[in-house]
């Protein structure tokens, strides 16, 4: 029976993670490696061997350290969406895929879910139970939309919200208190919400990260996934949703939170 992979959280740059997914053996992958010397370090200190790396999107803060790592790994796979490929956007590319495309670590086989809406090259990879979402899902949150649309961010979170409940979320981000702010501010009687925030409250004052909530949790304080929940239509329609459809909640919500 294959051993459970672990996941090492790099924190990077102000607010980034980067993610290494180890196997018994020591063999590595990578995923949004914003700067390299932080997973360098981390690669070192216990003496892994990085054999890949994942990009969920081409943003620099989540690519940037790319070149760093093939010059001191030089036979690295370093895997993207093919829509970024095509612009030429994700440095040292070699491997363009699309959602239908077969990825292994080791023996394990991760899924790759095509997510456009923070950008349209947007991908996320579910290895073993465990979603690397980049910046289009956040805990309790989601990304702006640089390059997408509301309905189409809409329809992406709504693919990654029919996961089930125990997969746990990696985002691209340290953004968990704030989105749970906001969270309050849209379901100010919803328990759950409080909860989750006193929770990571605590995590942060501990110096701990708030990564590897599970979906079940975020279906509950997300409201950026809880767009069909009446208290969240109410308050979305007051802050000017154009009707009560999932891809009209939704926008009216991203629009609050950009000013939130």
């Amino acid at each position: 029976m294959l051993e459970p992979m672990e996941i090492e959280v790099v924190p990077c740059l102000a607010d980034n993670y980067a993610y290494l997914l180890i196997d018994r053996s020591g063999h590595t992958i990578v995923v949004d490696p914003s700067e390299g010397e932080p997973v360098i370090a981390a690669l070192e200190r216990r003496s892994l061997e990085l054999v890949g790396i994942w990009a969920t999107h081409h943003h620099h803060d989540h690519v940037g350290g790319i070149p760093e790592l093939v010059s001191r790994y030089p036979r690295l796979e370093v895997v993207g969406s093919s829509y970024d490929a095509e612009k030429n956007r994700i440095p040292k590319l070699t491997r363009a895929v699309g959602e239908d495309d077969a990825l292994w670590f080791e023996s394990r086989r991760a899924r790759l879910l095509f997510v456009p809406g923070h950008t349209l090259g947007a991908v996320a990879y579910l290895c073993e139970g465990a979603l690397f979402s980049g910046d289009t899902l956040f805990s309790a949150g989601c990304g702006r939309m640089f390059e997408g649309t509301p309905s189409g961010m809409q329809a992406s979170l709504a693919s990654l919200r029919s996961l089930p409940g125990d997969t746990r979320l990696y985002c691209g981000h340290e953004y968990t208190e704030k989105n749970l702010q906001f969270a309050a501010f849209i379901e100010p009687g919803n328990p759950a919400i409080a909860e989750r925030l006193e929770q990571v409250r605590e995590l942060s004052a501990a110096g701990e990260t708030t990564m590897g909530s599970s979906m079940a949790v975020e279906a509950e304080v997300n409201p950026l996934l809880r767009w069909d929940a009446p208290e969240v239509v109410e308050k979305a329609r007051s802050l000017g949703a154009a009707s009560a459809s999932a891809p009209d909640v939704f926008a009216a919500l991203r629009k609050a939170k950009d000013s939130f």
